[in-house]
């Protein structure tokens, strides 16, 4: 063999071997990285004994409808039972749910509560920080936390709940949010930009929202005796002074306010593989059952048996 053929296939082994090595590394650190990551999980508290405050009360005016929204049908269930089904199905996180509604709408749902003895009602407020403090008065003293979800928010997941939850537990109060992506303005006027707001700095909050039940009545007094009005959950518990944890959600956690929102809402839950429970999906369903289903045979003609005909004589 040549020298110049052995110094080139030597090469080649030797980068072969270094390809090998990196592959290695980079496989042993991905694994150690992913072993990192599975132990910080498991090391996070484990949301127990949770109580749950939907609040189903509100008009919804926005949503161009005779009827409130979180009553509207989404794919053939109403909004506020998808946002229930969520915390529903948590049954070894949540002990106590309480659902904010006017006693009016009560009666159609009762088979709901019936089923689950979990759930219990409260009387909605005028405000929203009233219906909040009105389910408080619900929830059991020895629930761990409280979070407080809007009807309106039926795509929230399990995974955002518990993470929001677990942020509860560590740091005393947690918010589900999303970094704003759209360009902020501020105005003074309504008329003229005053100027561009920072936009890394802004995050859009969701629900759930989650402190102990302590300390959310603890700040719903200090915003009462100061005669302050807020518009979401943990404000009350920042004008305690309080740290609030920003917990990652998803951007899907859209709260529905006009008909455009239902429609995208329909479109995530099909992509989820969601059952539409409409009347008319399943009529279709049964018409498509009936068509796929293999025909039964005709059935035979009965067989007569005519008696001969008599023969008459002509006259």
């Amino acid at each position: 063999m040549s020298t110049t053929r052995y110094t080139a296939l030597l090469l080649l082994v030797l980068g072969l071997l270094s390809n090998t090595f990196a592959f290695q590394a980079e496989f042993g650190s991905r694994r150690a990285i992913s072993s990192l990551a599975a132990t910080a999980a498991s090391s996070r508290p484990s949301p127990k004994n949770v109580g749950v405050i939907v609040l189903a009360g509100g008009k919804g005016k926005r949503m161009k409808s005779a009827m409130p929204k979180q009553f509207l049908p989404l794919l053939g269930k109403p909004v506020f039972l998808r946002s229930l089904d969520v915390f529903q199905s948590m049954k070894d996180v949540v002990t106590c749910i309480v659902i904010v509604l006017d006693e009016s709408y009560r009666e159609e749902f009762s088979a709901v509560v019936q089923a689950d003895k979990r759930i219990r009602w409260a009387d909605p407020g005028t405000e929203r920080q009233d219906s909040v403090f009105n389910g408080l008065q619900q929830i059991s003293d020895d629930c761990s936390v409280v979070a407080v979800h809007d009807a309106a928010r039926p795509l929230v997941t399990v995974d955002e709940v518990t993470r929001c939850l677990q942020d509860g537990i560590e740091h005393g109060a947690a918010v589900l949010g999303v970094p704003t992506k759209s360009t902020i303005k501020e105005s003074a006027d309504g008329a003229f930009v005053l100027r561009t707001v920072e936009r890394s700095r802004l995050w859009e909050v969701h629900t759930p929202q989650v402190s102990t039940k302590a300390l959310f009545l603890q700040g719903f007094a200090k915003v009462k005796a100061e005669n302050l009005e807020v518009t979401d959950d943990v404000s009350v518990i920042e004008a305690l002074g309080l740290p609030v944890k920003l917990t990652l959600g998803e951007y899907t956690n859209i709260k529905l306010t006009t008909p455009d929102d239902l429609s995208v809402a329909e479109q995530i839950l099909r992509e989820r593989g969601v059952k539409d429970e409409s009347a008319a999906s399943k009529g279709k369903e049964q018409v498509a059952a009936a068509a796929a289903a293999p025909a039964a045979p005709a059935a035979a003609a009965p067989k007569t048996t005519e008696a001969p005909a008599k023969k008459f004589r002509g006259f």
